[in-house]
């Protein structure tokens, strides 16, 4: 008797492989169901949501007891998929689909029908074959994005699968039946493995009410590819949906300088986040960010934000930081704003506009602070609490100084990018020639030091030569006096090598 694997049948199938794909589950958002043509798409239930959709190409079921609750609802799926090993009790069985079907008329018949297929579930306890291994390490919706990934589908969207706690109201009778029987406290693990599988294999993935890709727009320079790079790793290792990260500075969009110099943007980069809007034609939603930042939760938490009557959203920084309003992370809504940085820039040169009320009071919009500070952590870490941590200290950015005591973060995740393949480890020596990171970074991948206190002397003494590019700061709105006094820091810090220093004073100043 043949059993048909599920992944052969749509890696085979050109019109499945090519098709946009709609996965349907049991959450909340399951209600999106009856104002989408889902005739557009090929359809994959989970478990009990066939009972509730007209027509499925795929039904899936990871549980077998799932299968028998919906055994009168398989005739609106085109194939029937179940591991090899399907789950009994929310654990891998012994018994296989071959098993199963000898034992009960409603598999045997699918069979009969061709419509029975199967795939080998990484959990279970014996393979039916040498080929792809399916991932699902706490929910079915894990399952059902790989083996789609694994037939060379790319373009996937969702239905019912959310965080929290709930099933949609359709479901309400499984809830003590079903909800939440693997014992999670919830279904935000489903998460993470998401975002394993859309770096993967480069999936355009996410919510059918989301609007994709996530654009996110980071402020740099040429010096600043490599902290873009390993920012955008970090973003796309936590997100949930596709991203799209773009540096501002390789944009095609000219930004005039201010005639009066104290107008002038005071880094290379102030002026660049208001040219966004036209990089987007003045449509949609976009995040933006600064080079010097890692992002250790979900951005698709920032893209959901409501944005009530303001057009953009800020984070705002804890009431003990003293820091003046930043904007340095926003949620801008681009169908809304209409800047153009040539009027942005006339209008400071005519006076219309005061450099403060542009930079600190953002008075060319109407912005809303209303992303919590864990979304902009001034160079303080919380493993359970941070979402972005920033690195605000140019002169102990990790890149251009071992001296910060958050540095170990920076340089994890920029070996963890090296070691996934996201970024090469030529890039990371083509940026150190060029003068844009530190030698001694090098020492540290090589030899799988992360906290850079713990470098030898032989390591350090690789920087004593190294100039940081913001040692060589133009007059971008900077008095003689403070580019002297910067400088000065600046020096000093690269004297004094003794990061256990920086250490003592963090702690002792929180």
């Amino acid at each position: 008797m043949e059993y048909l694997n599920i992944i052969n049948a749509i890696a085979g199938n050109f019109s499945w492989k090519n098709s946009q794909w709609l996965i349907i589950g049991k959450g909340p958002s399951f209600s999106q169901y009856y104002n989408v043509l889902s005739d557009l798409f090929c359809v994959v239930t989970l478990n009990d949501a066939i009972r509730e959709v007209k027509h499925s190409n795929i039904a899936h079921f990871l549980d077998l007891e799932a299968f028998f609750r919906c055994e009168k609802y398989v005739e609106r799926a085109d194939k029937v998929v179940l591991p090899w090993y399907p789950h009994i009790r929310n654990k891998p069985s012994n018994q296989s689909l071959e098993d199963l079907v000898k034992q009960h008329a409603s598999l045997k018949k699918l069979n009969d029908e061709g419509r029975l297929f199967w795939y080998d579930l990484i959990s279970a306890r014996k393979r039916k074959a040498d080929g792809p291994v399916v991932s699902a390490i706490y929910f079915s919706s894990e399952a059902v994005l790989h083996f789609l990934a694994l037939a060379g589908v790319t373009k996937i969207r969702t239905i019912g699968i959310d965080g929290g706690k709930k099933y949609n109201d359709k479901y309400k009778d499984l809830v003590n039946v079903s909800l939440l029987s693997n014992n999670q406290k919830n279904f935000n693990k489903q998460f993470q493995s998401f975002a394993n599988l859309i770096t993967k294999y480069e999936l355009n993935f996410g919510p059918m009410d989301m609007e994709l890709p996530i654009k996110i727009f980071v402020a740099a320079t040429q010096s600043e590819y490599l902290p873009v790079k390993v920012l955008e790793y970090s973003i796309k290792k936590q997100a949930s949906a596709t991203t799209q990260v773009q540096a501002l500075y390789q944009l095609d969009i000219g930004i005039p300088v201010p005639k009066n110099v104290k107008n002038r943007a005071k880094t290379p980069f102030s002026f660049q986040r208001f040219i966004i809007p036209e990089a987007c034609d003045y449509k949609g939603r976009a995040i933006y960010l600064d080079s010097d930042m890692l992002v250790f939760k979900d951005i698709a938490d920032l893209w959901r934000r409501d944005f009530g009557n303001n057009n953009v959203l800020s984070a705002y920084s804890d009431d003990r930081s003293g820091r003046i309003p930043q904007f340095s992370v926003m949620l801008m809504d681009c169908t809304e704003l209409e800047w153009d940085i040539r009027d942005i820039v006339a209008k400071l040169d005519d006076g219309e506009l005061s450099y403060e009320n542009l930079m600190h009071n953002l008075e060319i919009a109407i912005p809303k602070a209303s992303i919590e500070p864990v979304w902009n952590s001034l160079e303080k870490y919380n493993p359970t609490e941070t979402a972005l941590l920033h690195y605000t200290d140019m002169q102990t950015q990790p890149w251009v100084s071992f001296a910060n005591p958050l540095a170990h973060l920076w340089v994890s995740s920029l070996r963890n990018a090296i070691d996934s393949g996201f970024i090469p480890f030529s890039l990371v020596q083509d940026e150190v020639k060029k003068g844009h990171i530190r030698p001694s970074l090098i020492y540290q991948l090589e030899n799988k030091i992360d906290d850079p206190i713990l470098l030898p002397k032989e390591a350090k003494d690789l920087d004593r030569e190294f100039k940081a590019p913001y040692t060589t700061i133009q007059n971008f709105g900077w008095s003689r006096r403070k580019r002297t006094w910067f400088k000065i820091k600046a020096n000093i810090r690269q004297i004094l090598h003794l990061p256990i220093f920086v250490r003592i004073f963090h702690a002792l100043t929180g």
